[in-house]
């Protein structure tokens, strides 16, 4: 059956409109890596990318927080099924296979002229917005938690809360490195080759994790009062 005039018009009206959104979040994700998510305005978002309504974004999004999200639900869904054909080709029954599957594609997306996704989270790790990750649609969500689970169930040896900390601060180290990568690779500066960067941060991220817990920093956690950490997972 062949669509009428008006169904047509509706396909292609919404066809605009989910470019212009595109375009949008490419945009954002660009000036926020670049200038910090608190140094850049809506309407300059707008303006570079060449719409005369300033308040375009406003319009699409409503607010900055909801185009932080909307950058991370445009590039999870690649993110993630990358990560599902890592596990579906490795099977991971280790610490290095777990991590390998799930940094790999941070990894590699850094490494396209596409995106500055890396950098864009970790300046949003160092903003004042709130991260968006509890709001996020729930598949997104159990996927990476999976993944955590995974890694403390690999690490049974360390004791909480040394475990989700040490589990934390190996993936921060990921996302610092392949942002500096990403930045790099927009200077057109010396860097190893991809294989040899991605294999040595996967040998030195599983190294930590897996490092013994010295008597020193039992003695100091039996000492301390732990306060309720908050989490902040790397979608």
């Amino acid at each position: 059956m062949t669509p009428s005039p008006a169904a047509r018009s509706r396909t292609s009206n919404k066809s605009v409109r989910s470019r212009r959104q595109e375009n949008l979040i490419l945009t954002a994700e660009r000036l926020f890596a670049e200038h910090g998510l608190d140094g850049v305005a809506l309407r300059q978002i707008s303006a570079a990318a060449g719409n005369g309504n300033n308040s375009a974004v406003h319009y699409h999004f409503g607010s900055k927080e909801s185009l932080v999200q909307a950058i991370f639900e445009y590039r999870l869904p690649a993110l993630n099924e990358r990560r599902q054909e890592l596990l579906d080709e490795r099977d991971p029954d280790d610490l290095r296979g777990w991590v390998e599957c799930f940094i790999l594609p941070i990894m590699e997306l850094a490494e396209r002229r596409d995106s500055h996704y890396v950098t864009f989270v970790v300046q949003l790790r160092a903003s004042s917005l709130k991260y968006p990750f509890d709001r996020m649609p729930k598949p997104f969500v159990s996927f990476t938690n999976h993944f955590f689970d995974q890694f403390r169930a690999q690490l049974p040896q360390l004791p909480e809360p040394l475990r989700s900390a040490r589990i934390g601060h190996a993936l921060t180290s990921c996302l610092h490195a392949s942002a500096d990568r990403e930045r790099g690779r927009a200077r057109k500066a010396p860097r190893l080759p991809f294989l040899v960067h991605s294999r040595d941060l996967v040998d030195g991220l599983v190294g930590f994790l897996d490092a013994p817990v010295s008597n020193e920093a039992l003695t100091a956690l039996e000492a301390a009062e732990i306060p309720t950490l908050r989490r902040h997972p790397i979608p």
